[in-house]
C-alpha cells in the first residue's frame, strides 16, 4: 500500500460512527473511505467492546441459570461451573459474523477500507501507515471517529492474567475465584454483575459514594440489592493509590487504597474510565487539540474548530453509546455535504447490560425535582405481571414519570429481564408527546412485559385522582 488517494470523506475509525458516516456519504454519491487500525472492521464496538461483552453476558445467563429459566425464581444454579473457554466460545463467532456484516455493507456502498494507523499530515491530508508502507489520503472532509481506550491502571501494567482492563476480558484463560473491579461506571458494574452471577466473589471499588448517578435512584438501589444478594462487596468513597502483585505462587493482585485498606484478589479488572484514542493522530498538524481525556470538542453539527473536520462517537464524550454514535456519524456526513438533517434526538434510550439489565429514557426524578417540574410516578413490578411470573423474574421493576398538570410522559425506567427492549415503547410515546391517556386506553399483547406500561399508568392515574 503506497501512493496517494483522494476522497470526499475520510473516516478515521470504522466503528458505528465511522461506518454510518461513510455509508451516508456514499448514498449521497460521494467518494468515501474508512481507516481501521484494528484487526477487523467495526472498531472497539465489535472487537473488544459492545458485541463481545453482550455475547459474554448471554453465556453467563445461560450457565448461571438466570437466562429466563422457569426455575429461576427458586434460585437454581448451574450444576457445572463453566470454564473461561465455555463462556467465550461464542464470542469469536459473533464478532466475526458482525465484522463480516460491516465489511459487506461498506463494500456494497463502494466505501474503500484502509487498514493501518492514521495521522494528519495537514488539515486535508492523512497518512495511513501499515508496516513499512504508507498512503497519503487527501480528503475534502474528515471525520474523527477513533473511539476510546481504557484508562491504564496505576503503578502496574495489565498482564492479561492478574490485571486486566475491559479489553482483556475476551482473552481470559481461567475464571477467578475472587475478583476486584475498580470503577463503578457502566462497564465496571456490568462485568461485576456478570462475574458475581457465576459465583465469583466480587468487590467493587468506586471513589464516588454512589455508582451510575445518571440513573434513577430507585433503579440503582434495586441493582445494588440484587448484586449484594450475590455476595458483591461495595467499597464506595474509596480511591486507589496503586496496584501491586503478590509474589505467589500463585500470583495475586493487590489493591492499595488511599484509606490504607488492602484488597487481595485473583483478578483485578481496572475499569476507571476511558480515554479518547487520539494520541497517534498528530492533531496539531490539522490545527486541533484534544482535552486532557483525549476527547475532541464539537458543535451541534459535530464540526470541530476546523470547519471541514468533524468528530463523532465516543471520542466526543457523552453519551458514548453505540446507537448514538451511529446517528452522530450519519448526521455529521449530512452536515459535511450541506444536506438538511434534523438534530440529534434528546430522547435516546440508555441500556446497561448488567445482571439484571437496566434501561431508561427521558428524565429522572432527581432531574425533574431540580427543575421544579411537578410529576407523579406510576409503578409496576414484574411479580404482578403474568409474563414476569412465566419468566421467573419476580424482582423486575418498571417506573414511569408523568407531568401532574397534563399527564405528559416525562421518563421511563426499568430494571429486569428484557428492560432494554421494553423501554422502546416509552421512547416512542415520549418522542411523540404522548402521555397517561395513551397508556390507560391502549391494549397491549398479553402476556407480555409491555403490560407494565398499563399497570404503571393505572397506578399513576389512581394517584392523580386523589
Amino acid at each position: 500500500m503506497s501512493g496517494k488517494l483522494e476522497v470526499d470523506l475520510l473516516c478515521l475509525g470504522s466503528g458505528p460512527a465511522g461506518q454510518k458516516a461513510a455509508v451516508q456519504a456514499a448514498k449521497l454519491g460521494k467518494r468515501a473511505a474508512v481507516v481501521e487500525k484494528r484487526r477487523i472492521v467495526g472498531g472497539v464496538c465489535i472487537d473488544t467492546g459492545t458485541i463481545p461483552s453482550k455475547t459474554f453476558r448471554e453465556a453467563v445467563l445461560f450457565y448461571s441459570g438466570l437466562g429466563g429459566r422457569f426455575d429461576r425464581r427458586r434460585g437454581a444454579r448451574a450444576e457445572i461451573r463453566p470454564t473461561a473457554a465455555n463462556l467465550l466460545e461464542r464470542v469469536a463467532d459473533v464478532v466475526q459474523a458482525e465484522a463480516e456484516i460491516v465489511e459487506d455493507q461498506l463494500s456494497r456502498n463502494d466505501v474503500r477500507v484502509l487498514h493501518g494507523v492514521a495521522a494528519f499530515a495537514d488539515p486535508h491530508t492523512v497518512t495511513v501507515t501499515t508496516g513499512d508502507e504508507s498512503v497519503d489520503v487527501k480528503s475534502a472532509n474528515v471525520l474523527i471517529a477513533v473511539g476510546t481506550r481504557p484508562t491504564p491502571p496505576p503503578g502496574l501494567a495489565e498482564d492479561g492474567e492478574v490485571v486486566i482492563t475491559s479489553d482483556g476480558i475476551t482473552s481470559l484463560t481461567r475464571l477467578p475465584k475472587t475478583m476486584a473491579v475498580v470503577g463503578g461506571g457502566v462497564i465496571g458494574m456490568e462485568y461485576a454483575s456478570m462475574f458475581a452471577a457465576l459465583g465469583v466473589d466480587v468487590t467493587v471499588v468506586e471513589r464516588r459514594l454512589r455508582p451510575l448517578e445518571f440513573l434513577d435512584v430507585e433503579i440503582v438501589d434495586e441493582m445494588l440489592h440484587q448484586m449484594r444478594n450475590r455476595n458483591v462487596t461495595f467499597r464506595f468513597g474509596e480511591a486507589v493509590e496503586r496496584l501491586q502483585l503478590s509474589p505467589g505462587p500463585p500470583r495475586r493482585g493487590v489493591i492499595l487504597l488511599e484509606s490504607g485498606k488492602r484488597i487481595v484478589v485473583d483478578l483485578i479488572l481496572y475499569s476507571a474510565g476511558r480515554i479518547g484514542a487520539t494520541e497517534a493522530l498528530n492533531l496539531a498538524a490539522a490545527g486541533l487539540v484534544a482535552d486532557d481525556r483525549g476527547r475532541i470538542q464539537v458543535d451541534e453539527a459535530f464540526r470541530t474548530a476546523v470547519p471541514h473536520i468533524f468528530a463523532a462517537g465516543d471520542v466526543i464524550g457523552y453519551p458514548s453509546l453505540a446507537a448514538t454514535s451511529a446517528e452522530q456519524g450519519r448526521l455529521a456526513a449530512c452536515h459535511a455535504f450541506g444536506v438538511a438533517a434534523g438534530r440529534m434526538s434528546s430522547h435516546f434510550p440508555i441500556g446497561i447490560y448488567s445482571i439484571p439489565e437496566i434501561s431508561m429514557v427521558g428524565a429522572t426524578e432527581r432531574e425533574l425535582t431540580e427543575r421544579k417540574v411537578p410529576y407523579e410516578t406510576g409503578m409496576a413490578r414484574y411479580r404482578e405481571i403474568a409474563r414476569g411470573q412465566i419468566l421467573g423474574d419476580d424482582t423486575g421493576l418498571f417506573k414511569m414519570l408523568f407531568h401532574r398538570d397534563d399527564g405528559q410522559l416525562l421518563g421511563a425506567h426499568a430494571i429486569g429481564t428484557g428492560a432494554t427492549e421494553l423501554i422502546h415503547i416509552g421512547q416512542a410515546v415520549l418522542a411523540l408527546g404522548g402521555g397517561l391517556d395513551y397508556f390507560v386506553d391502549t391494549v397491549f399483547n398479553y402476556p407480555t412485559l409491555a403490560e407494565c406500561y398499563k399497570v404503571a399508568a393505572l397506578d399513576a392515574a389512581n394517584k392523580l385522582a386523589k
